[in-house]
């Protein structure tokens, strides 16, 4: 893991879903948003990928941009895939569901770092009793819903990002 401090090396998070069009997108624009209204967006970097290589170098999916748009937030994508090399840079990963936690894991062990592995909804208070990983965290895969299953998920990683940022500056020292 990187240092901390005014002047060393920033707090870095991945937020990562299976193809990097729906969900982690969706995770990044709000950590972002989030941090930069906490005060934070100079201490920490956010950024996303997927664990699949099918949207590699897309947009990210245009009912995820109607979201975010909706929603009032900023964003710019391109769909990228995470692998070992990775976690040399990174202190958080945010796996959007129990594949993706396992994949991670996987991904983590072969890269021989010790990058903390979390859910993204165990950061969610209402749910930070739920043992993680479980089905219980799991933000839904959107890609085959209508737009209510975007702004579904829109809405719990707001919950979690919420809660993920105020326990940031512990995390920071």
């Amino acid at each position: 893991m990187s240092p901390r401090g005014p002047a060393l090396a920033p707090y870095r998070i991945t937020v990562v879903c299976l193809g990097n069009i729906c969900r982690s997108p969706i995770g990044e624009v709000v950590l972002r948003d989030r941090l930069r209204r906490a005060g934070l967006d100079h201490r920490v970097l956010v950024d996303s990928a997927g664990t699949g290589d099918w949207h590699l170098g897309q947009g990210a999916d245009p009912r995820t941009l109607a979201t975010l748009d909706a929603h009032g937030y900023d964003h710019d994508h391109t769909a990228r895939k995470i692998t070992p090399n990775w976690f040399a840079d990174i202190d958080l990963a945010l796996a959007m569901d129990e594949s993706n936690y396992a994949d991670l894991e996987g991904l983590i062990a072969r890269s021989g770092q010790d990058t903390e592995l979390r859910m993204m909804r165990a950061f969610d208070p209402s749910l930070a009793h739920v043992p993680e990983p479980s089905p219980q965290l799991d933000v839904p895969d959107p890609y085959w819903s209508g737009p209510d299953g975007f702004v579904a998920v829109l809405h719990m990683i707001e919950k979690a990002a919420d809660g993920l940022v105020d326990g940031l500056p512990e995390r920071l020292r």
